[in-house]
């Protein structure tokens, strides 16, 4: 792992420590298809996805961050993308209710792992699927559709927690997840750095790119090359921010505003449409 020092180092960022629950692919393949990233005719390698893990996992852990995990459950190859097993803040753990069949048994494993570790559990309502759509920037939720989450989890996530929704719509099927359209950079506001994002523009309808415009000014405008390797997949601590080793533009674009990109290659977990985020789900209490 090379941790790279940014360019400017006049920009004050500072790392805050994050919690975060992952889950070890040990049963990952490819077996279906619900995504344009997956082909089940291609050939996949469990070990492999696992050692790609297990990087990621060290790095977390060489930033301090607390991590929690869940135990994979056979069957369920795309457990490893957490993320997507509900959205956690204020000690509240809002569940996900899966589009497709095949992740639909996801839902019931996180909701009865956060009750075990004393989250308040809300059973949704409405099919979503947890932080791959719900993405916490500064005190306002970031709020996917389109594809999976239905428009109307976003009324029952801004009644539950209190906090502004933002709902956006994507139109790219690659895209098909909030969380592999815009990266959270700075994910709490400070004097130095208001809470900020990335994003790929080609991936929303216009009126959401209004409103990404108007509410982020100063967000990164990634290339098609970058995010099309999940490079905006990413996790921030306000300062380190793990993206795909691939995404090298990315990578200046973050040194040159004062962050310390860490690059990893993932690329056998996204054979089944998941990166860095997809991979973390972060733990709010």
């Amino acid at each position: 792992m090379t941790l790279l020092q940014p360019a400017d180092a006049t920009l004050d960022r500072t790392p805050v420590k994050r919690t975060v629950l992952m889950c070890r692919p040990d049963y990952f393949t490819v077996s279906y298809r619900i995504n344009p990233w997956m082909h089940p005719e291609d050939p996949t390698d469990t070990s492999l996805a696992v050692r790609q893990w297990e990087q990621l996992h060290r790095i977390y852990t060489d930033l301090g961050f607390d991590i929690e995990l869940i135990d994979p459950l056979p069957g369920l190859p795309d457990m490893v993308y957490a993320a997507n097993g509900g959205f956690v803040l204020d000690g509240i753990a809002y569940g996900a209710s899966f589009t497709y069949e095949q992740r639909q048994p996801e839902g019931p494993a996180y909701m009865t792992w956060f009750r075990e570790h004393g989250f308040d559990v809300r059973e949704p309502e409405n099919i979503n699927e947890g932080e791959g759509d719900f993405l916490l920037v500064g005190e306002r939720i970031l709020a996917g559709t389109g594809f999976r989450s239905a428009s109307h989890s976003h009324e029952e996530v801004e009644r539950i927690f209190g906090r502004e929704v933002v709902t956006l719509g994507l139109i790219n099927p690659s895209f098909y997840h909030l969380d592999t359209a815009i990266a959270v950079l700075d994910p709490v506001s400070t004097d130095a750095a208001p809470a900020n994002i990335a994003y790929l523009e080609s991936a929303f309808d216009e009126p959401s790119l209004e409103k990404l415009r108007t509410l982020y000014p100063d967000a990164i405008l990634v290339s098609e090359d970058d995010a099309a390797v999940l490079g905006l997949n990413s996790f921030s601590d306000g300062y380190n921010i793990v993206i795909a080793a691939r995404a090298k533009d990315f990578e200046r674009q973050l040194r040159e505003r004062g962050y310390n990109p860490i690059g990893i290659d993932l690329s056998e977990l996204l054979l089944g449409g998941g990166g860095v985020k997809c991979c973390t789900l972060e733990l709010r209490r």
